[in-house]
């Protein structure tokens, strides 16, 4: 089957020349005897609904090399990755230093027993998962996206800080709750920002270099709480509370400098980027994912937010998301006290919590370079996912006995890591290469915001009860990543049908039979737009 004229010409756009056509395409393919046309339109990634450029922009887009085309990137990669990835180390250090400070002490000072812990944990993730849609909606009304990421860092900074002081459980609660308020718009919208910079081919691997900060706040969490935790009495404060308070000051300070450091569009970066740089990246964005109409009138959004909610690749991506947000929250929250149960000492547990979380950020940039290097997103999830499913199958077998099996488990925590880690890039960037212009922003907030629900999920299944043996929290997290796995084959096999449905009707009556008006209003479901596999 032959790839319609006018629907394979979108991806990684070709840089030292005019886009192929498809005669040339099948000239190539004829000579290589090996591709077809659907794995043309796999390696090229997704493929937009309409907003085709102008012969003038497309000569522009021709006329730059891959080699300038390269060096754009790596300028806009030096700009912007370093201050996202930092924001999001602290926003996930914030997120989970009340883990060591559970073991500093916390939870007998604040006189928390039973699972009160872990309900300090779930009521962060109650408005964390509400406020995600609603948050990226507020950010695309932003000029500067810069001032409104600035904000909500200084406000979680100020609540972490405020963690720092409170006497009892009650005021414990009311600080996570305020802490989910502030940081449910960050993750969603740094997934945003980035996927307006980067083609579908350049996404997964800038997602994951953020990403791996996540992984690294826990690297980070641990030494800063070893070290914090030796101010122990300065001030007539314990410990675990100059861990809140110093960590939080620190965010301030971030998000401070966020408002006057972090890149908002190409338009407005002219500062660093040539005019022809700034041009390029604002037409290969165009190009690559369309023109992305904006929804002004209240019809117009309530129609995105209809197409949002009954898309059904968001359930399974968000299973997706899901399947690793579980396990790695249950594990972030939790890992200073599971090592400590290994025999180790207070101190040296936290200082042990380090190495997992460098394996997980180097997995997650290795998964992520093969996934953009193929264009291929289902593999690179399997991959992990498999991983998860392993060490999780090992430690709920072997954690019983853990006296006896230190070394075992303490391997396998490693494994865990190096699954979790790589799939909400994977996911995200997933997702931000399926949807349409009109409700990318939103629709990317929805599918972080379900799979959020993972976070509640794992704040309840490592039981102080159930130590060292955890039944529930690595068999949960098993079964997680097994459905994890089925969303992924199963988004991979429906992209491929209706790909290969769409390649059978050309360009030419499709656009006989709708106005370009309506193609747009259809977004990602027009039958003009291609799937990323």
């Amino acid at each position: 089957m032959s790839v319609p004229q006018g629907l394979d010409t979108i991806g990684t756009p070709t840089m030292t020349g005019s886009s192929r056509s498809v005669s040339e395409k099948q000239h190539l393919r004829d000579e290589g005897g090996t591709k077809t046309a659907d794995e043309l339109v796999h390696l090229e990634g997704p493929l937009p609904k309409n907003g085709s450029l102008t012969e003038e922009e497309e000569q522009f887009l021709a006329s730059v090399s891959q080699e300038k085309a390269n060096h754009i990137y790596h300028k806009v990669d030096k700009r912007l990755l370093p201050i996202l990835a930092l924001l999001y180390l602290v926003a996930q250090i914030d997120r989970a230093n009340i883990g060591n400070a559970k073991i500093e002490g916390m939870t007998k000072d604040l006189h928390m027993s039973g699972v009160d812990y872990n309900v300090a944990l779930a009521i962060f993730f109650i408005p964390y998962i509400l406020l995600e849609v609603p948050s990226n909606l507020v950010l695309v009304k932003f000029k500067r996206p810069s001032h409104y990421v600035g904000l909500l860092v200084i406000g979680w900074g100020i609540i972490i800080t405020c963690t720092g002081v409170v006497q009892n459980k009650t005021a414990l609660y009311i600080t996570r709750f305020f802490l989910g308020v502030f940081e449910a718009g960050f993750f969603p919208g740094a997934m945003h920002i980035i996927s307006q910079w980067y083609p579908p081919a350049k996404i997964q691997l800038r997602m994951s270099t953020m990403y791996t900060a996540s992984a690294l706040s826990g690297a980070f969490s641990g030494l800063l709480a070893y070290a914090i935790a030796k101010m122990d009495g300065v001030g007539g404060y314990e410990g675990w509370r100059w861990i809140f308070i110093l960590e939080g000051i620190g965010s301030v300070v971030a998000g401070v400098a966020c408002c006057f450091l972090l890149p908002d569009t190409p338009s407005l970066s002219t500062g660093w980027l040539e005019p022809e740089e700034a041009r390029y990246l604002q037409l290969n964005h165009a190009k690559t994912r369309g023109r992305g109409a904006t929804t002004k009138s209240k019809k117009d959004q309530l129609r995105t937010l209809i197409q949002i909610l009954t898309d059904w690749q968001l359930y399974l991506l968000a299973l997706v998301f899901m399947s690793s947000a579980a396990p790695t929250y249950g594990l972030k929250f939790n890992m200073p006290q599971i090592i400590k149960e290994m025999g180790f000492s207070t101190s040296n547990a936290q200082l042990l919590t380090v190495p997992p979380y460098v394996v997980g950020a180097i997995s997650a940039l290795i998964n992520a370079f093969f996934a953009d290097r193929f264009t291929w997103r289902m593999p690179a999830m399997v991959v992990a996912t498999s991983l998860v499913l392993l060490s999780f199958s090992v430690l709920f077998v072997k954690a019983g006995n853990i006296s006896d099996n230190v070394a075992l488990c303490y391997v396998f925590v490693h494994i865990a890591l190096a699954g979790v880690y790589p799939i909400p890039p994977g996911a995200s960037a997933w997702t931000a290469n399926n949807l349409g212009p009109a409700k990318r922003a939103a629709g990317l907030a929805f599918m972080t915001s379900v799979g959020n629900v993972g976070g509640i999920i794992g704040s309840f299944i490592y039981m102080e009860s159930e130590a060292p043996k955890y039944p529930t929290g690595y068999g949960t997290s098993l079964a997680m990543a097994a459905a994890g796995m089925c969303a992924s084959l199963t988004l991979d096999c429906f992209y491929l049908k209706i790909n290969k449905a769409r390649d059978g009707q050309s360009e030419e009556v499709i656009r006989d039979k709708y106005t370009d008006e309506e193609l747009e209003a259809m977004d990602d479901r027009s039958p003009l737009f291609r799937y990323n596999l």
